[in-house]
């Protein structure tokens, strides 16, 4: 179906940043969004890119109180070429419809949502940043807008799209951050919304983050709901850590979310003939290994940080140093490897990148 565009005058649009290094993490928008609509028996319909604005809704709309909502988080990257690039967008549209799927909202067409992602960051190209380390986020949301106080899954939908620039996701930057193990509370267990993209997931997680953030941790490093001991993933990211040069990660086990990075760093270590194992594995199996010196370091990845190294583990009261406090060797390998690839300094053997413009 035909893509409408109301667009600003250039005369009418906002400032673009000027300090590219100050950019900080999702505070700046552009000046357009996209909106698609979802009407039972109609399906996809009308979509448009119009002036970022306020979203309009009924105060019965089921999102506000039933929370049918998915979100996605990919960016946009400016190569050295100049040209546009976007990161595996496909796999963050399958997983957006498998999320859709756990939430009762109805999958979107995943070659026509591809294309919309697309043309808004056409639309927004100029948004994107010069500055290596800097991008362009771009946020798909899905939320439920039928007027109803029923607890019903809704028959009308409104998919949106925002963007904007962004630069590290945590202060540190690319440095290591302190983690707080949580054994007090519980933010998903296997058959819940763990492994769905929506902000259930994320609401869960809250206090403890906020509680960690007050002690001076930078994130909080989930334990599993049943043994509290085994480890599932960091607030915002997937869990690595390398023992006795074994690479270990938690496997998909439906409580922690797939993510397209820890997919495309299991991919790189593979292909660097290291060893990788998706496998439980425990706090008490982390902290045997600092003691004993086989735990040579632990990272988290994801879309907004890419490689996150971890500095130090707190757990029960003491402080555990990893890597000496510094960036792992292979953190750093990954990182350079991730950044390398997203902005078209280093061969793309997988065919990860899609030019967008």
């Amino acid at each position: 179906m035909a893509l409408k565009k109301d667009l600003l005058h250039p005369s009418a649009r906002k400032p673009k940043p000027v300090d590219e290094s100050k950019l900080g993490f999702g505070q700046i928008f552009s000046d357009h969004m996209f909106k698609w609509d979802y009407v039972e028996g109609k399906g996809w319909h009308n979509p448009r890119v119009e002036p970022y604005a306020p979203i309009s809704l009924d105060p019965a709309a089921l999102i506000f109180h039933y929370g049918q909502e998915v979100f996605e988080g990919l960016k946009a990257y400016r190569g050295a070429d100049n040209g546009i690039y976007m990161f595996r967008p496909t796999e963050n549209v399958k997983r957006f419809n498998r999320s859709c799927k756990r939430v009762c909202v109805p999958p979107v067409p995943e070659e026509e949502a591809l294309e919309h992602l697309f043309e808004m960051v056409r639309v927004e190209q100029e948004w994107v940043p010069r500055r290596e380390g800097a991008s362009m986020y771009v946020r798909p949301t899905v939320i439920a807008t039928e007027a109803c106080l029923g607890v019903k899954v809704s028959r009308e939908y409104l998919y949106y799209i925002i963007v904007g620039p962004v630069g590290a996701y945590y202060p540190e930057g690319f440095n290591p951050t302190k983690m707080y193990v949580e054994e007090r509370y519980v933010r998903a267990a296997a058959g819940g919304l763990g492994e769905a993209k929506t902000s259930a997931n994320y609401v869960a997680s809250l206090l403890a983050m906020e509680e960690a953030h007050a002690k001076g941790f930078t994130q909080v490093l989930w334990l599993d709901a049943c043994d509290k001991k085994t480890i599932e993933e960091v607030g915002t990211s997937n869990f690595f850590a390398r023992i006795n040069d074994e690479i270990i990660t938690p496997p998909l086990g439906g409580s922690i979310l797939p993510g397209v990075t820890r997919d495309s760093v299991i991919r790189l270590c593979k292909d660097w003939g290291l060893k990788v194992d998706e496998r439980r594995i425990t706090i008490d199996e982390v902290m045997a290994a600092q003691k004993d010196g086989g735990l040579q370091e632990t990272f988290a990845t994801g879309t907004a940080a890419v490689i996150s190294p971890i500095g130090s583990l707190h757990y029960r009261g003491q402080d555990f140093s990893v890597a000496g406090g510094k960036t792992g060797e292979l953190a750093q390998k990954l990182y350079d490897e991730l950044i390398g690839i997203q902005y078209g300094t280093r061969p793309d053997k997988f065919g990860w990148v899609v030019k967008v413009c």
